[in-house]
């Protein structure tokens, strides 16, 4: 017979509910047509929010080949990491806006 511990199963309850409401509060704020990336160094990563058809573009999909090769499909943050540094990000981004 296996003993049940109900404070166990609370505090899981519990840590569950806090996953749970942190991930829809993230989903939440990506508007419809855009993706949330995170990009950075290691020790400190910010999130960006770009358009879904960055995707399209050729250097952006390199960064993609980039993120697979380093990470594959385990991405540290939960959401898609950009393996690059901030200020490569914000010039290939602008570069895409302009174009």
């Amino acid at each position: 017979m296996a003993i049940i511990r109900l404070p166990s199963l609370i505090s899981n309850a519990k840590q569950f509910y806090k996953l749970q409401s942190f991930l829809n509060k993230n989903q939440s704020d990506v508007p419809k047509g855009h993706l949330a990336v995170y990009v950075g160094e290691r020790v400190q990563r910010k999130r960006y929010v770009v358009p879904l058809s960055y995707l399209n573009h050729p250097s952006f999909q390199d960064l993609l080949r980039r993120a697979e090769e380093e990470f594959g499909f385990s991405h540290p943050m939960g959401g898609l990491t950009i393996p690059c540094s901030e200020n490569t990000f914000l010039e290939l981004t602008s570069r895409m806006q302009l174009s």
